[in-house]
């Protein structure tokens, strides 16, 4: 199963966002910090602020925060609301399939059922369970002083 980049910017933004409770961030040190560009970046910041996985706060001391507590995001959740309904193969998406096969197809019923276990699976996992006393990740995740 592949993840799609916004899903992957979503949870290392998530994941910067928990190892910085006690302040708002802001969206360049997360891009700076976790390598993504700030395009992609807004856009899914917008997206899990949709979904309320963030607070935003406009404005010069502006910045974003976790909406709820990382003990109680789970990653299974954080996937399936950022990845929505795309299709993990293409006789999944009704619309657009052009295989002949789908009606008979044995593939498509096991590919969904390891789809549910793979986002089952991720259930199991909070935000707070990625971060917390992770200390690597946490020195990775330093905000880059300026002139640096």
């Amino acid at each position: 199963m592949r993840i799609t980049k916004r899903t992957n910017i979503a949870v290392r933004l998530l994941m910067y966002c928990a190892a910085h409770l006690d302040r708002l961030v802001t969206k360049a040190e997360i891009a700076e910090a976790c390598n993504i560009s700030e395009n992609h970046l807004a856009q899914v910041i917008n997206q899990l602020s949709q979904l309320d996985y963030l607070s935003t706060q406009r404005g010069r001391k502006g910045g974003m925060s976790l909406a709820r507590p990382a003990d109680e995001i789970r990653i299974g959740a954080v996937f399936r609301d950022v990845e929505g309904s795309l299709p993990i193969v293409e006789c999944f998406a009704d619309a657009y399939n052009t295989c002949p096969l789908t009606d008979a197809c044995r593939l498509r019923v096991a590919l969904q059922d390891a789809a549910e276990v793979f986002y089952a699976s991720l259930d199991d996992i909070t935000l707070d369970a990625l971060v917390c006393n992770n200390d690597p990740l946490l020195r990775i995740l330093q905000p880059v002083a300026c002139g640096r």
